[in-house]
């Protein structure tokens, strides 16, 4: 049975009739850039083969029905007339923070009945919360007849995770999965939201992607994530700029007697991961995906030591990748665990498997779960 059939199945047990579409999106990997994207910087993410995917059908009252496939909380009821960001908790706080912002931007939602299913694992780093968002942004723009664009629907979905949710996050999550084409990744220039496929055929240099899943779990609404955002404002201050985006290595000689320690070296993780995004494109177009390894790992050791945002796990995890034949590797997402990337040759593929596996065991870490993702399309509507 296909996921659409499979959801279509579950929506019509839960709710005794058939929904009115069902739409999906997907999860995504950040390639390269990381913290980058509040910083008015340059991302690289693409759109994974594991994606949040939505049942739903319109009502004519202001009553919203939902459940999760995940969920043990069965049917969760609200009334949307009613709807307030300070009483939106656990997983209904994607969707419904959703629909809060297309309510705020004027734009009437009725009710309906939602069924949620999602294989993108949770507090991994692979932006499960945008998938979710993304779904039901995109089915509620078409059931409804809104016509926002995919760029507008972005801005939805990060206001979503701003205001309802509580995360500080970017535009980075929403733009892979919303925007992302097949077999590319998604270059981002979040000053100007310009953005453009750039080819990530793996396949073609028979090359995997491996994620790593430390099962770290970690969350963007802690302070950790606050605080380096807070951070990279005090550094731009200081800088007497908008944002990071506007210094290049070249200042880094002059901030580095302007700001104390730790700020400088915060300020140095962005300024110099947004020339490994412009670097990691180039390579990409000009030389193909074989010729990125180092710019990932060197990303990887920036993130580790200057931003310090990795942990023991993911650090073993990329360390171990590269020891057994990963071209290269590296944490992704928000950091404080989730998971890592690495890069690799699929005759290397069972022996980082095992390798990241035993060594795993061996420093008695929780097993990591392990698999391959492809680069693919964007959020849509599969019936």
């Amino acid at each position: 049975m296909s996921t659409t059939q499979a959801v279509q199945s579950a929506f019509t047990e839960v709710f005794s009739s058939s929904p009115d579409g069902v739409f999906t999106a997907p999860g995504r990997v950040n390639l390269i850039g990381e913290h980058t994207d509040y910083n008015q910087g340059y991302v690289l993410p693409f759109a994974i083969d594991r994606t949040a995917t939505v049942a739903i059908r319109l009502r004519d009252d202001r009553s919203a029905s939902l459940v999760s496939s995940h969920g043990d909380q069965g049917v969760v009821t609200v009334d949307l007339a009613a709807l307030d960001p300070e009483t939106l908790h656990g997983w209904t706080a994607y969707p419904l923070g959703v629909v809060w912002v297309l309510e705020q931007q004027g734009h009437h939602v009725p009710g309906f009945d939602l069924y949620l299913a999602s294989d993108v694992p949770l507090g991994a780093g692979l932006s499960s919360s945008a998938a979710i968002e993304c779904a039901v942004a995109v089915a509620l723009n078409e059931l409804l007849n809104i016509g926002l664009s995919p760029e507008e629907l972005v801005l939805v979905g990060q206001r979503a995770e701003n205001e309802v949710v509580g995360a500080p996050t970017g535009i980075l999550d929403q733009s892979a999965s919303l925007l992302a084409t097949d077999g590319h990744a998604v270059f981002l220039d979040c000053r100007s939201r310009e953005s453009r496929p750039v080819p990530l055929d793996l396949a073609a240099d028979s090359l995997a992607m491996l994620v790593i899943d430390t099962r770290v779990s970690h969350t963007h609404a802690t302070g950790g994530y606050a605080a380096r955002r807070a951070s990279c404002e005090l550094g731009a201050e200081v800088a007497g700029v908008s944002s990071l985006r506007e210094l290049t290595a070249q200042d880094l000689p002059e901030l580095s007697g302007l700001l104390d320690t730790e700020t400088f070296h915060r300020v140095r993780h962005i300024i110099t991961e947004n020339q490994r995004v412009l670097d990691t494109m180039a390579a990409l177009e000009t030389g193909g995906p074989l010729t990125i390894g180092e710019l990932l790992t060197a990303s990887h050791a920036s993130m580790r030591d200057d931003f310090e945002i990795s942990c023991p796990e993911l650090d073993l995890a990329v360390d171990t990748s590269l020891a057994h034949g990963a071209l290269g590797a590296r944490m992704t997402g928000g950091g404080f665990g989730g998971s890592a990337i690495a890069l690799i040759p699929l005759d290397a593929e069972a022996g980082v498997r095992a390798a990241v596996v035993d060594a795993f065991a061996h420093a008695g870490y929780t097993a990591p779960d392990i698999f391959t993702v492809t680069p693919g399309p964007g959020a849509r509507r599969l019936a």
